[in-house]
Parts: structure tokens; sequence; C-alpha cells
């Protein structure tokens, strides 16, 4: 029997621990990200043996994660089929890259069907490539970083920490009454509150992030966390639109910051298939589109 629970900041330990055992760049496989839309998605937690499985939603909409961690994988993947069954609704296991799917069907085959969304994909970049901009196909973006430059010659860069996260959250609210495309307002909320837990809980959760200004007013932000010893999972990102180039140069000046750091990769998660923010992912030419399927149990 698995006993669920919403995961707290006394959870991050040993979650971790099991995730550094993933075999993926997934970047659901990060404390943080569980943490901090807990309450979004209603996210549970929950310990088997040396795993954890998370679980999303509530009634009949409810979703697992792979478990993940070390020792009898079937075993554990047979606990979130016992508790599907418990609950009296289809096992649904979401999440699933391609090396995951192939242990599935070992394990149980022909026992799954595989869904595929690709607003669920992740996107995945060479630290190096977004620190340095080469190339043609990074042309626009360094236009966009010129303009800035020479639109605000007294712009500066500076690590985030407890002495301007008032800021950050700040900047954020202006942000959000800035913007003028369609959003449902629950949507708005549910992402704020999901930023002020970072912020408030920012060295506790281990977040690694950066400040934008023009002279000294702060104009973009942007924190995440490490995934693995070669990537980093950036969780929000933010400017307002209003300032052209903003996004490029907080995005840039993260990236050498984290490619100084020894990354190799940097996980820019899903575009949940909204429009605006698909173009704007694949404005950076990802290195590797990470496909996650959801696996549906048919026995």
């Amino acid at each position: 029997m698995l006993n669920f629970k919403t995961p707290q900041l006394e959870d991050r330990q040993w979650i971790s621990s099991c995730f550094s055992k993933a075999h993926s760049l997934n970047c659901e496989y990060t404390f943080g990200n569980i943490y901090l839309w807990r309450a979004a998605y209603k996210t549970l937690a929950a310990r088997y043996r040396d795993f954890v499985i998370c679980r999303w939603g509530e009634a009949d909409n409810i979703m697992y994660s792979l478990p993940v961690g070390s020792g009898d994988f079937a075993a554990a993947v047979r606990a979130v089929l016992e508790d599907a069954r418990s609950l009296g609704i289809p096992a649904r296991i979401y999440g699933v890259t391609e090396s995951y799917k192939m242990l599935l069907e070992s394990e149980f085959p022909g026992a799954f069907s595989f869904e595929h969304d690709d607003g669920n994909n992740d996107y995945i970049y060479n630290t190096e490539d977004l620190a340095l901009l080469g190339g043609k196909k990074y042309h626009s973006k360094r236009n966009h970083i010129s303009r800035f430059i020479k639109d605000n010659p007294d712009w500066s860069y500076e690590a985030i920490s407890a002495d301007n996260i008032d800021e950050c959250i700040a900047l954020h609210t202006r942000w959000i009454e800035s913007r003028d495309t369609p959003q449902n307002e629950t949507d708005y909320s549910l992402e704020f509150e999901a930023v002020l837990s970072g912020f408030e809980n920012y060295e506790k959760l281990g977040f690694t992030g950066g400040l934008l200004r023009i002279g000294s007013t702060p104009v973009a932000y942007t924190y995440g966390e490490k995934l693995n010893d070669e990537c980093f999972v950036t969780h929000f990102e933010k400017a307002p639109a209003q300032i052209p180039g903003a996004y490029a140069v907080i995005n840039r000046e993260f990236a050498k910051r984290l490619s100084a750091a020894g990354f190799r990769f940097v996980n820019r998660e899903e575009d949940l298939g909204i429009p605006g923010l698909r173009k704007a992912k694949q404005s950076y030419r990802p290195a590797l589109w990470l496909n996650k399927d959801t696996a549906v149990y048919n026995g």
C-alpha cells in the first residue's frame, strides 16, 4: 500500500536521493518542481522501499509518476497499479521517456499503451549555445541583445539572494499586470503561488538564479535548480514584453554562469502547447526535444 502525502521541505533529501538515480533528463525529477507546483497539481508523494512515486490530480483525473530510485522496479510499478485499482481508476503514468518505455515494455509486455502530446516534451539546450549565441541560427537573438544594450547602457546582472528577492516578487507582480495576452486568471494565480513558494524557500530548496537591472530597476529574473552534474532545470524566467531584448539578455547572462559552473545542458521544461511559448522555446534551437509519453495500463 502506498501512503501518499503532500511533499514538505523535510522530504527534500530522500526524494532528491531517489531522483538522482533516474536515467533521464526529465524536468520532473527535481524536488523543487514537485514542491513548487504541489498546490496547482494536487501533488502527492509516496515512498516505496527506495523509490519515490508521485501522484497528481484528484477524483477520476489522476496521473502517476514512474517509480524513480533503486531496487525492484517492477514491484514498484505493481504498487502503482494496485493504488489505481484501489481508487477504481485506470493507472496512467506520466512522463515516460524512451528508456523508461523500453523498461516498462520489458517488465510488462503488452500491458501498457502509450499516448503522446507534444506539449509535454522538454526543451533541452546546450548551455554553451545559450551562453555564446554563435552562428546564423542565433543572429536574431544577438540583434535583440545589441538593441537592449544600446537602449540601456546602464544595465547590470546580479545573482538572486535574500537582498533582492522582494524586488523579484514585485517584478513578477508587474509582469502579471502588464500582460496583454489572454490567459485564465487562475493560471496566473497558481503560477504566482509557485513562484512565491520558491522565493520564500529559495535557499532551502537549493535554487540558483539571476536578476537583470536597468539602472536600479529590476526588469527580468530567472531561477531554477540542479538536476544532476550535467543538467540544470530552469523553473521560471520573467521579463516585461515592453522592454525588447530583456528575455534574451537574462537568458544569455544566466547561461554564462551555468556554463562556468560546469553544466552541459539546460532543461527549460515544456511549452504546454501554448503557441507563444512554443515559438520562444523553439527559437533557441534545442539540442534535444525530450519525448515524454503517458503509459496507460490495459491489464
